[in-house]
C-alpha cells in the first residue's frame, strides 16, 4: 500500500468530522467506515448501537440487502481494544445516510465522496497525501522545519509497517506491542506512558506530533534501524521481529544517551504541542461568535 499517510492501523483508522470522530479502515482497495460513528455524527440519537439496530430492520423492509453490504472489520474501541464492526463502503454509506433524517445528512455526503476522492488521488501520486499532510500542520501552526521531520518520519514509519505486514506480524495488535518495544528501548515508556507523561489524554491525540525535534529523529533512528535489522535477519514472524524492534530500540537510546551525557541535558521532554490545538479552538470559537 502507497499510502504516505499511514503510520499504523490505529493512527490511519480514525478521521475527523466538524470535530466529530469517525473511525474507518482501508478495505478491498477502499474505505470502510464505522456505521455507528456516522449516525452520531448526524445526531439522531445519543444511544447510537441502538439507532443502528433499529435501522437495520428498516433497511431490510427497504429491499437494503445487509449481508453482502455490510462488513464488519476490527475497529479501535474506546477502552483501546479492537471490536468487530458493522462498517460500509462510501457507495453503501449514502445509502444508509437516506434513510436517516438529518440536517447533516448532505455535508457529510460532500465529505465522504471528498475522502474517498483524495485517496484514490493519494494512490496514485503519493506525494499529494504528503503535501495534504503538510497543510494540515502548516494550518495548526507547527514549526516548518519540525513538519518536514515529521513527515520523513511518517514515511520511514510506512517502510517499517510494510516489511512487518510482508513478514507475518498481524496488524493492529502485534503491530502495538512491536512498536511499544522500539518505544521503551529508546525512551524508556511504551507509547501510552509517554502520552500520560506529556499531559496527552485524548484518545485521538497522536503522541509523535507532540515530539521534540530529537524525539522525533530517534524515533526514526528507532524505527530506521529496526527495518534494517529487519531485513538483514530476515525475521519472520511475531516473535523474531519482536527482537528486532528491541534491537533497534536499544540502537536508539545508545544514540539519546550519549547525546544527553555531552549535552547535560535529558532528551525526554514534557513539552508538547497542546497550545497550538488551543489556539486554534479559540479561533473556531470566535468564528463562530
Amino acid at each position: 500500500m502507497n499510502n504516505q499517510n499511514k503510520e499504523s492501523g490505529k493512527e490511519n483508522s480514525i478521521v475527523l468530522f466538524q470535530d466529530k470522530s469517525v473511525r474507518r479502515e482501508w478495505h478491498n482497495g477502499e474505505w470502510y467506515f464505522s456505521v455507528v460513528d456516522i449516525v452520531g455524527v448526524l445526531e439522531v440519537s445519543n444511544l447510537q448501537k441502538r439507532y443502528w439496530s433499529d435501522l437495520k430492520s428498516k433497511l431490510i423492509k427497504e429491499g437494503f440487502e445487509l449481508y453482502d453490504k455490510i462488513v464488519q472489520l476490527k475497529l479501535i474501541s474506546g477502552d483501546g481494544k479492537y471490536y468487530e464492526t458493522d462498517c460500509a463502503n462510501t457507495r453503501n454509506m449514502f445509502r444508509i445516510i437516506q434513510s436517516i433524517p438529518s440536517p447533516k445528512a448532505e455535508p457529510l455526503k460532500q465529505w465522504l465522496a471528498q475522502v474517498g476522492y483524495e485517496r484514490i488521488q493519494e494512490i496514485e501520486n503519493p506525494e499529494l497525501g504528503q503535501d495534504r499532510i503538510k497543510k494540515y500542520y502548516e494550518l495548526k501552526g507547527y514549526p516548518k522545519d519540525w513538519i518536514d521531520k515529521r513527515i520523513r518520519g511518517i514515511a520511514i514509519r510506512q517502510e517499517l509497517t510494510d516489511e512487518w505486514k510482508n513478514r507475518g506480524v498481524a496488524e493492529n495488535r502485534e503491530f502495538a506491542i512491536l512498536t511499544n518495544e522500539i518505544s521503551k528501548a529508546t525512551f524508556g515508556k511504551t507509547v501510552q506512558e509517554y502520552k500520560q507523561f506529556k499531559g496527552l489524554q485524548k484518545k485521538n491525540q497522536n503522541l509523535r506530533d507532540h515530539m521534540t525535534d530529537w524525539e522525533l529523529i530517534l524515533s526514526m533512528v528507532g524505527e530506521k534501524a529496526t527495518t534494517d535489522i529487519t531485513v538483514k535477519r530476515d525475521a519472520k514472524g511475531f516473535r523474531e521481529n519482536r527482537k528486532a524492534a528491541k534491537r533497534g530500540g536499544q540502537i536508539a537510546s545508545n544514540t539519546r544517551k550519549e547525546l544527553e551525557q555531552e549535552t547535560g541535558e535529558s532528551i525526554i521532554s514534557k513539552n508538547n504541542f497542546l497550545s497550538l490545538t488551543e489556539k486554534k479552538e479559540v479561533k473556531k470559537l470566535r468564528q463562530e461568535k
